[in-house]
């Protein structure tokens, strides 16, 4: 990146102080959740800074360069360490310490081919984000999925077995300290870590740390003149210095001030100098926090009230991303003000432009920039990591609670109304759903499915930040529901249940939460038996019996068969997968008793069959023909001929079992002749060939040939 005349749109490395988590662009070898191959990342993201980029840190830059050529304390004795080399750029927030790290693994990329992996461990409010989480962000950018539910222990250590053996940078920013970086280190001697922290990593065994004070005085005047221009900083060298010093050689400081004087070309340095020194401060405010503090204050009282009140609100954005739809309902204004707005503040250096993905922007749709009407290709924003607190603290200050909250409510319902549109790009093209669609305001449609697939996809974490934060409120209940039942609906559209069962595990667990708090039985009842069921299919049989038995009371106080026999029959589904037959075979007699009460006869037939089946595995031959007997008959009744012929022989199957095989011939041919009436081939070839089985032990090789030759022709008849 070449040196940038502030007004160009991107912002200054010297603010980037968070990059995107896993940024998608960027991920190492490995099989996307799409089953595409991805790409190798060796590339630093498209807003790091490149050589010449940032100013004042080459010493710093050399002093890292030494550490990771210097042998660790573990390998001494010449033999590789087993753990990646860890080093840790340590500084003020706006010291510039992102930007010094973006540039070394820009520098260390070439010979780390399996790429670079980033994620940023404070979240948007300031507290640490979850380390399992993060592990499975990771994951997700190594084209790797993690199971649904899974514990933080097994998700880091995943992450660790996927890192063994590569040659991968992992750059973890801002982090809060040495507990959410330990679990994150791989086992993989190959790899480097280059962590970004404001203070030591206590207890991390062989950390080389480099610490980031102020730009001297030449670097500090050299950033001013570089995004405020040369020639007032050259008529006034005096008051420049005295302007750098004022900002503390702090980068993010001093961009903010130069980018403050080249929006006023009648201004000189000696007004920046006024200004910032007449900037206010609190008496409890630390003396290192006051340079940021003052440039900060100064920018966001010189902008127009709408854009200062934007910036204000952006605080209150979904995983810390704002485009201009995001910035649009939360202030209540139209999306082109919002992104004309939004490219200002990248201008004045209160923004970062976060890239555009790789795999999924082309083709999308006609037209890029802050004036595309579809919204999948309105870029994103994030507010730099130093500037997020100073911003949430003018939230507090000039906004009240129940401004926030409608302002909240506006970007929520926003939310909702985009997801609906973007679910209905999955529909086809006569449908009523893109018939309504086609009715709505134009910045809220997709030019094609491709868009609104890509928009899901960039938009995903914010997304489902966006349930959390409506969850997270409170008072906004009704809203979060449409909220997360839209994302589910979107979700499953796109991805199928397999590829969206991880997100869909963290909704059903926010539904939980909400028809807890709101004491909503049929909703606490649904989001059990779904969260069972993922737990179920994760192999998490003792959470899932749990949640079952849990939902069967939820259902049963508020009388819902249709939950209740769901659990029922998934209590006795999961003592069937544990082998405890009989009592699989009471959970489904409770749920056929039901089913025959309110005389629903094909899942009477259905269960039934499973009793026989769970009596079947344990070997009790009279309870199991019983069972398959009444089957039979009620596929008889209403009149289901292949159900019944499925039944028929499976009573044949049991009386096999039971060491009946003549009785077993003749129920089975009897089956033959129903599944023939039913016209279901592929049965009728299974017939066959169990006839021919049976024969053959009952000494009739000849018929058994025939019938095993009929059933192989069958087979290749319907082998589609």
């Amino acid at each position: 990146m070449t040196d940038q005349a502030v007004g160009g749109g991107h912002l200054p490395p010297e603010m980037a102080d968070g990059p995107a988590t896993a940024a998608p662009g960027q991920r190492a070898p490995g099989t996307r959740r799409d089953g595409a191959t991805a790409r190798p990342a060796a590339r630093a993201a498209a807003t790091a800074p490149a050589a010449g980029g940032f100013a004042g840190r080459r010493r710093e830059l050399k002093a890292l360069h030494a550490d990771i050529a210097r042998a660790g304390l573990d390998t001494l004795s010449g033999r590789k360490g087993a753990r990646s080399r860890v080093l840790l750029i340590a500084g003020r927030p706006g010291s510039g310490r992102t930007a010094l790290a973006e540039e070394l693994l820009r520098e260390l990329a070439d010979g780390h081919p399996d790429g670079v992996l980033r994620a940023t461990l404070t979240g948007p409010g300031g507290d640490p984000a979850g380390t399992g989480r993060t592990a499975r962000e990771l994951l997700a950018a190594l084209g790797l999925d993690a199971p649904p539910g899974a514990a933080e222990d097994e998700l880091t250590e995943q992450l660790r077995a996927a890192l063994a053996g590569r040659r991968a940078l992992l750059f973890l920013d801002d982090a809060p300290g040495a507990e959410q970086v330990e679990p994150l280190l791989p086992d993989a001697p190959d790899c480097l870590v280059v962590v970004v922290s404001q203070g030591p990593l206590t207890g991390i065994p062989d950390v080389r740390p480099c610490a980031l004070g102020g730009l001297d005085s030449a670097a500090g005047v050299e950033m001013l003149s570089r995004y405020a221009g040369p020639t007032r900083i050259t008529v006034d060298p005096r008051t420049a210095d005295s302007v750098a010093e004022e900002c503390g050689g702090q980068p993010a400081a001093l961009v903010l001030a130069g980018a403050w004087l080249a929006a006023r070309p009648m201004s000189s340095v000696a007004d920046l100098y006024q200004a910032l020194h007449a900037v206010p401060l609190p008496e409890d405010l630390p003396t290192g926090a006051r340079p940021l503090f003052r440039a900060f204050r100064l920018v966001h009282d010189a902008l127009p009230p709408p854009a200062a009140r934007i910036l204000r609100l952006i605080t209150l954005a979904p995983a810390g991303l704002v485009d201009a739809h995001i910035a649009s309902a939360l202030a209540g204004c139209s999306v082109a003000a919002a992104a004309t707005t939004l490219g200002d503040f990248t201008a004045l250096g209160l923004l970062r432009p976060v890239g555009a993905e790789d795999d999924g922007a082309a083709g999308v749709g006609a037209g890029t920039g802050a004036g595309a009407p579809d919204p999948a290709l309105r870029p994103q924003f994030r507010l730099p990591g130093c500037l997020a607190p100073l911003a949430r603290e003018l939230l507090r200050e000039h906004e009240r609670p129940a401004d926030v909250q409608l302002a909240r409510a506006r970007m929520l319902e926003r939310t909702v109304r985009l997801l609906q549109s973007c679910r209905a790009m999955a529909e086809p093209a006569d449908s009523p759903a893109r018939q309504k669609v086609d009715g709505l305001p134009r910045s809220l449609r997709f030019s094609s499915k491709a868009a609104a697939a890509h928009w899901l996809h960039s938009r995903r974490g914010a997304l489902l930040d966006a349930a959390g934060i409506a969850v997270a409120d409170g008072e906004l209940d009704t809203l979060d529901r449409r909220l997360m039942a839209a994302l589910t609906r979107t979700l499953l559209a796109y991805q199928g249940p397999e590829a969206a069962a991880p997100d869909l595990y963290a909704l059903h667990g926010l539904v939980l939460q909400v028809a807890e708090r709101r004491e909503l039985p049929r909703e606490k009842s649904a989001a059990l038996l779904n969260l069972a069921d993922l737990d179920g299919q994760a192999g998490r049989t003792a959470q899932a019996l749990t949640r079952y038995r849990g939902a069967l009371e939820a259902a049963r106080s508020v009388q819902d068969p249709v939950a209740t026999g769901r659990a029922l029959e998934s209590l006795g589904g999961t003592y069937l997968t544990l082998g405890d037959w009989q009592r699989a075979a009471d959970w489904y007699g409770r749920a056929l008793e039901l089913r025959l009460a309110r005389g629903e006869s094909g899942d009477a037939a259905r269960l039934q069959g499973r009793i026989g089946g769970a009596h079947t595995y344990a070997g009790r031959w009279g309870e199991a023909l019983k069972a398959w007997r009444a089957a039979v008959g009620t596929y008889r009744r209403t009149g289901d001929v292949a159900g019944q012929a499925r039944a028929t022989g499976e009573v044949a199957r049991v009386q096999e079992y039971a060491g009946r095989p003549e009785e077993a011939l003749r129920t089975c041919l009897e089956a033959l002749g129903i599944a023939r009436k039913a016209g279901d081939g592929r049965l009728e070839a299974a017939l066959q060939l169990r006839i021919a089985d049976t024969l053959e032990r009952l000494g009739d090789p000849a018929a058994a040939r025939l019938h095993r030759a009929v059933g192989e022709r069958l087979l290749e008849d319907h082998s589609e």
